[in-house]
């Protein structure tokens, strides 16, 4: 598709050194499978499926051309007091693979917008149930919610929130799961359940008839893929049904296969209250996010209103947006009839084995990784982010994107994936790594 680029100074970009970007810039000009092209003609393997977002591969013409009829037929509907097919063919191919009885699914536009529906959902909840001095949310340490007020204020990670002070109050968090001694262990490292009792501690201090909700990534992910420890989750589970609690899980990243199964909530076998999910519900083609609730959540909001009234004051413009609901719609087609959460399973395996072949190298700090998803730390150059920020770069022009996170870099290639992809990965991860030993 042609552009006239005249100019790269009019577009603050978001999360990016403007100044230094566009000193020298690196534009993506085509995707494909598992590659992208940048401006120069180079090849690009793409081993964090962009965001996270295109597990299926980039170029889907599935997924384009189920858009492109959408936009013809049905542009926009607005979804308050109206609705079209679509959101509700969606929500129940959602739900299908959603645990029981996660059966009610709320659209927005994006992970943010998603956890901060959540938190509404979590207020509406127990003012319906006559519990409206729950207000407090716990979070934790190296937590990434999104960007939006809500999701900076349960934030964990320093840089997202340090500059936004202005949060919301009745915030606490938590310890992170990571200890030294889970040092390059591979899955669910067999320490550090225990760190779940400091939510049984929030609710010893604060009460725990004050707290609506506790905010978990099954798998910490924008923070360097921090696993949970054997039987913490079910530990944060116990404590939120003996207080009462909601257990909202944030699946943006772990959802839709990256596990090797349908959410996290199955692959560590703890089913949260609600849970978020964006990125991969439409494997990136559109903007698109979703909570998704229990039966009794649902019931409950809905039934504490009178019938024709409108019974959670919440939503956006483009919620269930006609073609987001028709990129999802063809996104879930292919995922369930490709197998591709079975291939990401298989795939695992191989995949975590490549990374940890990096484990020799000097630079490396630290392997973490579980499903389809790794984190490789380097060791840092004394200052804090700086290597990361410049690997990322130079693996670029290596022919490879990679999402780095400070010092540490998120592997989460697409479930398309084969072998050669793999290893084509870690080689230029390793070329990078010692082009960084001078």
């Amino acid at each position: 598709m042609p552009f006239e680029t005249n100019s790269l100074e009019e577009h603050w970009m978001p999360f990016s050194g403007n100044r230094d970007f566009k000193a020298n810039p690196r534009l993506v000009v085509k995707s494909e499978g598992m590659y992208c092209w940048d401006y120069k003609g180079g090849k690009l393997i793409d081993g964090s499926s962009g965001l996270f977002c295109c597990p299926a591969g980039h170029g889907r013409r599935e997924i384009a051309d189920a858009v492109h009829a959408q936009m013809i037929e049905n542009d926009y509907t607005p979804h308050f007091q109206l609705g079209h097919p679509g959101s509700f063919e969606l929500a129940e191919r959602v739900a299908r693979i959603l645990p029981e009885p996660m059966n009610h699914v709320f659209f927005t536009n994006s992970g943010s917008e998603s956890v901060d529906t959540a938190m509404k959902i979590a207020l509406a909840y127990h003012r319906a149930r006559g519990d409206g001095q729950r207000t407090r949310f716990v979070s934790r340490e190296r937590a990434y919610h999104g960007v939006n007020m809500g999701g900076v204020s349960l934030a964990g990670m320093v840089k997202n929130r340090e500059t936004f002070n202005l949060t919301l109050p009745n915030i606490s968090h938590i310890r992170h799961t990571y200890t030294d001694d889970h040092a390059f262990v591979k899955g669910q490292p067999e320490t550090g359940a225990d760190l779940a009792d400091d939510l049984q501690r929030i609710c010893e201090n604060f009460g725990g008839s004050t707290v609506a909700a506790v905010f978990i990534e099954p798998v910490a992910g924008s923070t360097g893929t921090l696993v949970p420890p054997k039987g913490y989750l079910e530990r944060i589970r116990k404590i939120c049904d003996e207080h009462g609690i909601l257990m909202i899980f944030d699946e943006v990243i772990t959802g839709f296969g990256r596990m090797g199964t349908a959410f996290g909530a199955h692959k560590f076998g703890v089913t949260p209250d609600i849970a978020t999910m964006a990125k991969a519900l439409t494997n990136g083609a559109i903007p698109m996010g979703a909570v998704a609730v229990k039966d009794e959540i649902y019931e409950t909001v809905t039934n504490a209103s009178p019938e024709n009234a409108i019974e959670f004051f919440h939503g956006y413009t483009y919620s269930a947006h006609p073609a987001a609901c028709a990129a999802g719609i063809a996104t879930q087609k292919i995922y369930e009839e490709e197998g591709l959460f079975d291939r990401a399973a298989e795939m695992e395996s191989y995949f975590l084995d490549a990374i940890w072949s990096l484990k020799d190298h000097p630079m490396v700090k630290d392997l973490r990784g579980i499903g389809m998803m790794a984190g490789v730390e380097v060791h840092h150059d004394g200052v804090p982010g700086r290597r990361g920020q410049q690997m990322q770069k130079d693996m670029f022009w290596n022919g490879m994107h990679i999402k780095f996170t400070g010092d540490n870099a998120i592997v989460a290639p697409a479930f398309i994936a084969e072998r050669q992809h793999i290893d084509e990965i870690v080689d230029k991860f390793r070329k990078t790594l010692d082009q960084h030993m001078d």
